[in-house]
């Protein structure tokens, strides 16, 4: 029985532990490493090198660059005298640049891969004998992968003779075109180690085709959640060298490129990129392109179900276009203005030409209002219009500096800063349970928005609205939800609270309850069954509504919510609901530091959340609703942890933080600082 032999120093090098400390796993991989990382090969390894058509090795050439290439021949062409020794017969092709690197003395780094079962092994050593068309080594290193990104492929021969070899310093179209619609590669890379050793390494990358991106002789590519042994960008960081090859398996063409890398642990495109957790570069410096170099030829069957979940750059570059856009403020021209109660009017507005404006029902549009000698104010507004409308508008209650100065300043032809729409207070437009609508003055705005959409898509989904306003003065768009009650044909049904209402106002025509509108309507109104419930309003409002209805046992996923003001909704989750994992809260003195500013400042418990923080310290992030909900104070996180006391609805993207409802997570040992791009 073979025994794992014992090992006296660490299986991981500097850069494969530094990155191993970055991602939180140092400790654990350094006792996972001493397990599965073994110096002979287990008999199934040994089994399956020998059932293979062909391998893929990686070499050094005389000028310290490493080229990645593949070795072939008939099935049982790779054999095993003993669990330490490797033998592989093959003719090395002298075209080949990593066959200079394939010689007695060197080190190898080689990967057995199946692409039609999707299995795979790796085995880094020595070549301690080379030539008459066979090579053997000596296993220093021998480990199992895992078969994520294979894509699946069966194989057959063609006795097609190469074409020899042409090279180049640059990518051509051919290159180009070639790297854009690979949907796998294999990447070559080596460290030398103090003692004089060398380690070579060579491992599969998959995705989508498109996952490489080529711009002139730069390649950018995403780095997947894996293994966590960072043999290839361990490599990389220590010597950021590296040998790519690419095959056409229809073809049998081979592009093998050699060039400097550079990693990316930082990058707004690690977010866009779906599935990637960090990139790297290669700036291409040699290009060796070798038509029909190999006789195996594949046919595509299936991607693997991992290389679905991720992405490809054209639609991480979309993401990082849009997320660009919604940071700018555009000029929109308001084309007319409404009164719709005594303190609410709206708006109509038209965006710059040809910028086509997308949103959901439900989403809010932050608003630049400039003051007479102040700083700008950032205010974020409903818009009350649906998609289906064919136009934009927001409507505003006269509250505060910002809104009054649209009310009693902006009118027809005025141009207002505005950035596009966002938010995820958001109709389910897949549901098909009836609605419940329920806002209390300007709360009513985002509802209107998503009643106006469920009635344009002509569907037979009852819609319970229910709205609460001090007077019948007070009550906005009674023409306009009139008119689409009779548009909605008995499928909308409209209850109106009226706290004061005027002597003149008549029940039953005018409104249906007296008093604060809360539980007690809606319970009188509606057997409490299988509801969507949308919420909009005062803090205080959506909340009471919010714990009404869980004291009568409607789902927490059933209830949607968007508070305004300095408010965030306090839930209560379902047993069966997953919720939401995040480091505690800082209980000691913490420092925080402010990068685009160069300043800091030390935060305390009690002291408020991170925006409260910046403002003492006499910075002006941008913010609008100080309560998580309009995503307008979202800033970089450089490093560090947050904890958010009251989640928002909708956390942002990884890399980023709500700074209006955030404070300090406690600093674990070793951990880094916090530190904001402010």
């Amino acid at each position: 029985m073979q025994q794992n032999p014992d090992h006296h120093s660490s299986p991981w090098h500097a850069g494969e532990k530094t990155l191993q400390e970055k991602a939180g796993v140092a400790e654990r991989m350094e006792a996972f490493g001493q397990k599965v990382i073994r110096d002979y090969m287990p008999d199934q390894h040994r089994i399956f090198y020998h059932q293979l058509p062909f391998m893929v090795a990686a070499s050094v050439d005389a000028l310290g660059r490493p080229w990645a290439t593949l070795l072939e021949g008939p099935e049982g062409f790779v054999s095993s005298p003993d669990p330490r020794q490797l033998t592989i017969d093959t003719q090395l092709p002298a075209d080949d640049p990593a066959t200079p690197g394939l010689a007695a003395g060197q080190a190898v780094g080689l990967l057995g891969i199946e692409l039609h079962t999707r299995r795979r092994n790796r085995l880094n050593g020595q070549i301690y004998q080379a030539g008459d068309g066979q090579l053997q080594v000596t296993v220093e290193q021998s480990f199992g992968n895992c078969p994520q990104y294979i894509q699946l492929r069966d194989y057959t021969r063609v006795a097609e003779p190469a074409q020899g070899r042409v090279d180049a310093t640059t990518l051509d179209a051919s290159a180009v075109s070639m790297i854009q619609a690979a949907d796998t590669f294999f990447v070559a890379s080596y460290v030398e180690h103090g003692d004089g050793q060398r380690s070579v390494d060579v491992s599969h990358r998959g995705g989508r085709p498109g996952f490489v991106k080529v711009e002139g002789n730069r390649l950018t590519i995403p780095d997947y959640a894996g293994n966590l042994h960072f043999n290839t960008l361990g490599n990389l960081l220590v010597n950021p060298q590296a040998g790519l090859l690419f095959i056409d398996f229809s073809n049998g063409n081979v592009l093998q490129l050699y060039g400097h890398a550079e990693l990316l642990l930082d990058s707004p495109a690690i977010q866009a990129f779906e599935g990637a957790e960090r990139l790297w570069t290669l700036e291409v410096e040699q290009v060796v392109w070798r038509p029909a170099a190999v006789s195996l030829r594949w046919a595509f069957k299936e991607y693997a179900p991992t290389s679905l979940m991720t992405g490809t750059w054209a639609e991480a570059d979309i993401r990082l276009q849009q997320r660009q856009r919604q940071r700018q403020w555009q000029a929109w021209r308001v084309l007319r203005v409404e009164q719709e109660s005594r303190d609410i009017r709206s708006f109509y507005l038209e965006p710059p030409a040809g910028s086509a404006m997308a949103f959901a029902p439900g989403q809010h549009v932050p608003v630049q209002v400039q003051l007479d000698g102040e700083a700008a104010l950032i205010r974020t507004y409903s818009l009350s219009s649906a998609p289906s409308d064919g136009y934009l508008r927001i409507s505003v209650k006269a509250q505060g500096p910002a809104s009054r100065h649209l009310h009693e300043r902006v009118v027809a032809g005025d141009v207002l800063n505005v950035r596009p729409p966002m938010g995820s207070f958001t109709l389910d437009q897949q549901s098909t349970r009836p609605l419940v609508l329920i806002g209390a003055g300007v709360g009513i705005t985002p509802l209107l928005a998503m009643l106006r959409e469920q009635l344009s898509k002509g569907q037979a989904r009852r819609i319970h609205l229910f709205h609460g306003a001090r007077s019948l003065a007070d009550l906005p768009f009674r023409e306009e939800l009139a008119s689409l009650r009779q548009q909605a044909g008995g499928l909308l049904h409209v209850h109106r609270a009226l706290s004061q209402p005027e002597t003149h106002a008549l029940a039953g025509r005018d409104y249906e309850f007296a008093g604060r509108l809360g539980i007690e309507q809606v319970k009188a109104t509606l057997a409490l069954d299988d509801y969507d419930f949308y919420l909009c309003g005062p803090g205080s409002f959506t909340q009471d509504l919010y714990e009404g209805l869980r004291g009568v046992h409607v789902p927490d996923a059933r209830i949607h919510a968007e508070a305004f003001g300095p408010s965030t909704l306090r839930r209560h989750t379902d047993d069966d609901q997953p919720t939401l994992q995040q480091p505690p809260a800082a209980s000691e003195p913490v420092p925080v530091y402010f990068a685009a500013s160069a300043k800091e400042a030390r935060w305390a418990p009690g002291g408020g959340t991170l925006l409260e923080l910046a403002e003492a310290r006499g910075l002006s992030p941008e913010f609008s609703c100080r309560g998580g909900s309009c995503g307008t104070c979202k800033t970089r996180l450089v490093s560090g942890q947050v904890h958010y006391p009251n989640p928002p609805a909708e956390l942002p993207e990884a890399g980023s933080v709500l700074i209006c409802c955030a404070v300090p997570a406690r600093p674990e040992e070793g951990a880094q600082a916090l530190v904001l791009d402010i």
